[in-house]
């Protein structure tokens, strides 16, 4: 891939995607795949102020085989050091920069039971740490081509010809292989932007799902919620943010424990290295009671059994289903493309900045809203051709917010 383009995706995950304020740390945490963009994006953060730059590896291989050969005991332990360091992170706040490239399916067949209770037993110990960060500093996701992941998407292709394939598709669905990219952001920030500002002043308070696959579901929504898509303002200095390169999407956060029916899902889950596929969920008073998939079953009900919140929802996101990344014609098998491709729901942790002037609010109080709390925050699509979504309000009026799949309005 030529340089120049990798130099202006580079500063766009550091200057529109982090948000970086001169004098701020950042945390750029990257698998093994791609370190001369690792190394160009760290250059791009220096340009952007940053006082000082960290680099955190992933190697997944690694990490199958810890959870092969090491007791649950280990792999559950958080090392003093380890919470020393999330300690200093939560104090001062870095900008942090996640970069996928891994394989989707590259977990496949390790122990779901160990690896579900090694997080539990972490999660324990630093939610106190994470909780105190939440909403208080800047992050950003995009993505690197990966030699597994580009074979996945481009099966048959020569290792060489596929990364390339996929640098291309990568750059073009996050808007930085034409033109601009910053432009082309503040553009797609202002679409997004209008969208929220029209579901907004509906005053929703549920929303429902129909589609010919079988969906058909009911969520309750926090009347204080506010849907909300693209740039994000970080409340402590101000700084403005796009948590997610690229993205379609406008979502809110549900009411915990307000949904009914059944959910199929239009495309696979990459859920922590394992690919979920053909799935379906079923929804009463609120929580996913039963489940099936044609492959990693035990995956989708491990994920489901996290933990107390685990089970309900903590987004709705509406996509259209004709989304620029849908017009690739390419099945990612990665939630951050996938997961813009089509509307999607997600399981686990809502997000606490949906609420109107949550500043104003503990995380408690935020919580006691009907925000749902979960050690998991998981999207799956279901977005259709043919589906339908559908607004009420307080009064009962019914509002088409989708129809054949896009927006109504």
């Amino acid at each position: 891939m030529k340089q120049e383009l990798l130099s202006r995706y580079a500063k766009l995950i550091a200057v529109t995607g982090g948000g970086i304020v001169p004098g701020q740390s950042v945390i750029i945490r990257a698998g093994l795949d791609q370190p001369e963009f690792a190394l160009m994006l760290a250059e791009e953060c220096y340009r952007a102020g940053a006082r000082e730059v960290e680099l955190d590896w992933e190697y997944r291989p690694f990490d199958a085989l810890a959870n092969k050969y090491e007791s649950v005991d280990t792999l559950g332990a958080v090392k003093p050091w380890q919470l020393a360091r999330l300690r200093h992170r939560a104090d001062t706040l870095p900008v942090m920069l996640y970069l996928e490239s891994a394989d989707p399916d590259g977990l496949a067949g390790i122990d779901q039971a160990k690896r579900a209770e090694a997080m539990r037993r972490r999660w324990a110990v630093t939610k106190p740490i994470s909780d105190e960060m939440e909403n208080r500093y800047q992050w950003c996701i995009a993505a690197v081509p990966g030699v597994e992941w580009a074979r996945r998407v481009f099966p048959g292709l020569a290792d060489e010809d596929a990364v390339e394939r996929l640098w291309e598709a990568i750059l073009r669905c996050s808007r930085a292989y034409e033109g601009d990219p910053a432009e082309n952001w503040a553009k797609h920030n202002a679409f997004l932007s209008d969208r929220c500002a029209k579901l907004n002043a509906m005053g929703l308070v549920k929303l429902e799902y129909k589609s010919a696959n079988g969906t058909d579901l009911a969520v309750g929504l926090i009347p204080e919620a506010l849907f909300l898509g693209g740039a994000e303002l970080n409340p402590v200095n101000g700084a403005v943010y796009n948590p997610n390169i690229p993205s379609e999407e406008v979502y809110i956060t549900p009411r915990a424990g307000e949904a009914e029916g059944m959910v199929y899902a239009t495309r696979p889950l990459a859920y922590r290295g394992q690919l979920i596929e053909n799935f379906w969920i079923r929804f009463e008073g609120g929580r996913a009671v039963d489940c099936g998939a044609e492959k990693n079953e035990e995956a989708l009900r491990a994920l489901i059994a996290m933990d107390e919140g685990s089970a309900m929802l903590g987004e709705c996101a509406l996509v259209p289903y004709m989304s620029p990344i849908r017009e690739s014609g390419l099945m990612f098998y990665n939630t951050l493309f996938d997961e813009n491709a089509a509307c999607h729901l997600a399981l686990g942790r809502g997000y606490s900045s949906n609420i109107r002037d949550y500043a104003d609010y503990t995380l408690d109080e935020l919580r006691a809203m009907g925000v749902n709390d979960s050690m998991v925050h998981e999207d799956f699509m279901i977005g259709s051709a043919d589906l339908s979504v559908t607004g009420v309000t307080a009064g009962g009026k019914r509002i088409p917010i989708f129809t054949g799949g896009g927006w109504a309005f």
